[in-house]
This record gives structure tokens, sequence and C-alpha cells, in this order.
């Protein structure tokens, strides 16, 4: 038996004579203990090599993966409960779930896509011309599909934002939007060229032929001049992610420009401005990418970011 699974069944005992709790608890601490041992194994650690940084990556890896934050934070509550167990009899000299805070506290890091994916996901809607033999509502749709995935990700916009923007809104000559977010709250959002040019193009060649006789004030429609729905956008988004080989929705085009605008040096109030973010420390939570972006900016510029290699003459004193 190993020191491991001396410790594991000792705790089963205490749980079991001292604590006197019933077997389903004694069970669910043993799943919980049984998850975290192969979570380490992996790692070549047991329960009693293990750090902090250990039980900080499985709780991460837990959310990443679906579970939602209380059932975490049971399992945190579990592994606090065993690792003050071990220390009190001194199995162990140090307990790795101190200063972990509860993951009901945590934000998981949003997914985003990489700038070549959202490019060719942008870009997967068809060309049209007249020469193509695509009928002139498919055509139509194309034109609309691809302007609204312009959109999405030039203006970091909701799903709930993008299918209430009215054409009125819309200011192409300005070169932005207005937009009504959560709690009716209205911003500003800028639109780059290429949002520009799609929407131009939408407007011009695509929208009277989805509109036929209707008059309807919304920017973006559905054949016969309806609105959009939500569940609408989410299936153009899925559809157009195809063509990146990887599944995106529009919340993930939200989160990449957001992403790709703090990587390229946009600092978090001029995202939150854009994102429509009521508080900073909402927008923080892309702080990980800033890091990486300054840590990368100081390894190029600072000169004693690097170890500085001997010149001759320090070789020969």
């Amino acid at each position: 038996m190993t020191a491991q699974d001396r410790a594991l069944e000792s705790f089963a005992v205490y749980l079991r004579v001292e604590k006197g709790l019933a077997p389903l608890s004694i069970k669910a601490y043993a799943g919980d203990l049984s998850l975290w041992a192969e979570f380490l194994s992996k790692r070549r650690k047991t329960v009693l090599t293990a750090q902090r940084e250990d039980l900080k990556d499985l709780l991460q890896h837990l959310l990443g993966h679906g579970m939602d934050s209380r059932s975490v934070a049971r399992k945190l509550s579990a592994l606090r409960h065993f690792y003050r167990y071990l220390l009190l009899d001194k199995l162990i000299a140090h307990d790795p779930t101190l200063e972990i805070d509860s993951p009901k506290q945590w934000k998981v890091l949003p997914k985003a896509l990489s700038e070549e994916e959202a490019a060719t996901l942008i870009e997967s809607p068809g060309q049209c011309d007249a020469a193509s033999t695509q009928s002139r509502f498919a055509q139509a749709l194309a034109l609309r599909d691809r302007a609204i995935l312009e959109v999405l990700y030039a203006a970091a916009m909701r799903v709930s934002e993008l299918v209430n923007v009215r054409i009125e809104d819309t200011k192409l000559d300005l070169g932005y939007m207005q937009v009504r977010g959560k709690g009716d709250k209205e911003r500003i959002v800028p639109l780059g060229a290429p949002a520009q040019k799609a929407l131009d193009v939408y407007l011009r060649d695509a929208r009277p032929v989805l509109a036929g006789r209707k008059k309807s004030p919304a920017l973006f429609l559905a054949r016969g001049g309806r609105k959009l729905t939500r569940e609408r956008i989410w299936m153009i988004v899925d559809q157009a992610s195809k063509a990146a080989g990887r599944h995106a929705s529009p919340h993930m085009m939200r989160h990449s420009a957001a992403t790709h605008m703090v990587s390229h040096g946009a600092d978090l109030r001029t995202v939150q401005t854009v994102l429509g973010h009521a508080d900073i420390s909402t927008t923080q939570v892309y702080t990980h990418v800033a890091l990486d972006r300054l840590q990368k900016v100081y390894a190029d510029h600072h000169p004693r970011a690097h170890a500085r290699t001997k010149n001759k003459s320090d070789e020969h004193q």
C-alpha cells in the first residue's frame, strides 16, 4: 500500500469513526478525492505532494468543462477537510487549499477565436455577383449574413442588441452604430471599414429584396420583411463557424473581439465602453490577455529582460 493509499484510507476511517458521517457522505468524499488523485497522477504527483497551483488548475479545469460553481465549491470543501486532517495528523507540512477563493467568485476565462479563425468565419458567406447561379433571395441572404458577422465582430455586440438595431441607429457615414444594451442603456460602438462596406452592400442590394413591400425599422431582416430572431443569429454564426473548423457562437465572437482589441494594445476602459459593461470588474476577465502582451513587450524591449551575455573581456578576468 502506497503512502497515498494509506492517507486516503485513514481519512475514510476518520470520517466514519470520529465524524460519524453516513455512508453516502463518505462515498461522496471518496469520489472527490479519487478525482483529485487521478488528476494528480497525470502530473506524476500524489495527494501528499500536490501544490496550490495543481489545485487551482483542477478547479479551473472543472469549471471550464461545464461543472457549475456550486459543485466545484463542494469538491474544494471536501479537499479542505482532507488536507486539514492530514495537517493535524502531521502527514503533510503544507496545505495546498490555503488562500484559494471559493469557485463561486471565479470567472472562467472566455473562449476566443484566433484572428485567423475569426476572419475565415466572417468571410464564409459566399461572395455574390451578377453572374452567380444563386437565386436572388439566396444572394440577399448571403450578403445579410456577411454583414451580420462583420457587425458582431466589429462592434462586439450581444445577440439581443443586434436583433434590435434599427436603420436609424446606423451611421455609416460617421462610422458608428448606436446600441441599446442591458437596462436600455445606450452606447456608441465604432464600425471598422469592412463592417461599413458590408452594411453598405447589404442595405443597397439585399435588404430591399428581403423587405419586399413591407416596411420595417429593423436593420436586419428575414425573408418577407420579418424581424430576425436571436435563434436565427445563432444558426448563422454556427453555420459560418464550420468554415473556420471550430464551433463558435455569437458570444464567442464578442469575446474574440474584446480579446483581439486587448492583445493589440487597447486599454480595459476602452474595451469596457465598447462592450457596454456597467462595471470594469466584468471587463477585467480580459486582464490575462493584457498581461500576456505586457510580458511580451517587456521581453522584446526592456534592456534587462534577458540575462546579459559575457563579453570576451569578462571571460579573461
